[in-house]
């Protein structure tokens, strides 16, 4: 029969023998986890207050000024560097606790986010450089549909921006490494269908709007308010010219005219009046 005392003794002085030996690498890593939160510290706010200084947040505040980043609050660019970089000096000092500890797969884990960090910053700057870009391009198409007077001009500048809002989120996925091949087919199938149906639907419920429209184009230069025309057999002043229409007083009344008229019948200019 084996002796139960003396194999317990054995398992029992085994077990201290291991805890002796990592009691000193526990201590060893704590001892690395302190140096790294100070030295990320004193790092990060020398890293936070240059920023500041050099008027790096100038930047942020114009992403304050989006719509879409003011739903999630308020960004101050010096502060979330100097996050990222307190985390990733934190990151590489706890991988060297772990390898202090002797546990391999914890270490290796931590390595391959401390790896990945890299990807995620330029994924992060692609995201901000995409949705400034997709801002930019949302008051260029407003303020061109406003100058048009289309009525629909801040829909028009909606759509783009959430359509180059998603192409740039894509583009930053496939940086951090994120397989995107089914994302990309969903949104071209999206947006190819999106398209279709607002041409069909546009061009057969809005092709008079869209010939008064490009009628604007051709006919701006030649026809102006104060002149004295004859439209259609009536004869009047022309008192306003707007993005789909001409407006004529005749006498004491005014009549209203689409402004494709303008190509489609013959217009005969009479005079026009001293202002």
């Amino acid at each position: 029969m084996p002796n139960i005392q003396e194999i317990l003794f054995q398992t029992f002085q085994k077990l201290l023998e291991q805890l002796f030996l990592f009691i000193p690498k526990v201590l060893g890593a704590i001892v690395l986890l302190i140096i790294g939160i100070i030295i990320a510290k004193i790092v990060t706010n020398i890293l936070q207050k240059g920023l500041e200084k050099t008027g790096f947040d100038k930047l942020g505040e114009k992403l304050n000024t989006i719509e879409i980043i003011q739903r999630f609050g308020s960004i101050k660019l010096s502060k979330l560097v100097a996050k990222m970089l307190y985390y990733f000096i934190m990151l590489v000092f706890v991988t060297a606790a772990t390898e202090t500890l002797g546990m391999k797969v914890l270490t290796d884990m931590v390595t391959s986010l401390v790896n990945l960090i890299p990807k995620l910053i330029a994924s992060a700057l692609m995201l901000l450089a995409g949705i400034m870009i997709a801002d930019a391009l949302k008051n260029s198409v407003t303020n061109i549909c406003k100058s048009l007077k289309i009525d629909s001009g801040k829909l028009l500048g909606n759509i783009v921006f959430f359509f180059f809002l998603i192409i740039a989120l894509i583009a930053a996925l496939k940086q951090a490494g994120i397989e995107t091949s089914l994302l990309e087919s969903s949104f071209n199938l999206i947006i190819g269908g999106i398209i279709l149906a607002f041409a069909v639907g546009y061009g057969m419920a809005s092709k008079d709007v869209l010939a008064n429209i490009l009628s604007n184009f051709y006919s701006k230069n030649k026809f102006k308010e104060g002149q004295i025309v004859v439209l259609d057999g009536v004869k009047g002043e022309i008192i306003t010219i707007d993005t789909t229409s001409i407006t004529l007083k005749t006498g004491e009344s005014s009549t209203v005219f689409p402004l494709s008229i303008l190509q489609n019948q013959k217009v005969e200019i009479i005079t026009v009046n001293s202002i």
